[in-house]
């Protein structure tokens, strides 16, 4: 299957773009930076130079042609103020959903954060940011053309992965591996029986695929 990531040059994005072409499947990845191309083919992934601050929906969608998924995993990043907050967390996850939707691609994975919530109060960047995610989940949500599935994550870790998670509507608050999160998401990607879904992740004991066939069952 053919899957096309925005945020690609992101740390949980690579991860998911090597396992996705390990397996053999055809994956994309778009990036800002014209340098951050070379990252994206070690992994396996073809780099897509566009930036989701400014593309128009035709230009997201011209991208996403012919993928069988598309997963959200763009983010502003530390040290980014307010403003990219709603420009890139929220704005770029509406434009990527939009795009899906003209592209016809009906699988949609966006990776969210735990806390997200529209009606999150507080004017700290943090607080903004989870409105952000908030906002941008809750629009995803209403889209009847996307067999969407949000993951939210707990505090993500550069640790060795274990392979083993929990995964749950609602796990409490937790620390998990970017490598389980990006294992998490290339089960995600392929299993349509989680569309629908709000899926919370923290390391524990269940092996992922477990984890996802499990919810899946829901």
């Amino acid at each position: 299957m053919r899957t096309v990531i925005a945020g690609g040059h992101g740390q949980i994005a690579l991860r998911l773009e090597h396992l996705l072409s390990a397996r053999g499947d055809e994956v994309a990845g778009i990036i800002r930076k014209a340098e951050q191309g070379d990252d994206l083919r070690r992994a396996g992934a073809e780099p897509v130079l566009l930036d989701l601050e400014s593309a128009s929906v035709e230009e997201v969608a011209a991208h996403l042609q012919g993928a069988d998924a598309a997963v959200f995993a763009a983010g502003a990043g530390p040290g980014s103020g307010t403003a990219r907050k709603d420009t890139v967390d929220r704005g770029a996850a509406v434009l990527f959903a939009d795009a899906a939707v003209r592209a016809r691609v009906r699988r949609f994975v966006i990776v969210s954060a735990m806390g997200a919530d529209p009606a999150h109060e507080g004017d700290e960047v943090f607080d903004v940011y989870l409105r952000a995610k908030g906002e941008a989940d809750a629009y995803v949500a209403r889209q009847d053309a996307l067999d969407w599935t949000i993951l939210r994550p707990g505090a993500l870790t550069n640790d060795a992965g274990t392979g083993l998670v929990r995964l749950e509507a609602r796990t409490g608050r937790g620390q998990v591996p970017r490598d389980d999160v990006a294992a998490v998401l290339a089960e995600l990607v392929d299993t349509s029986a989680t569309a629908g879904l709000t899926l919370e992740l923290i390391s524990g004991s269940t092996p992922v695929s477990v984890a996802v066939k499990s919810v899946a069952g829901n």
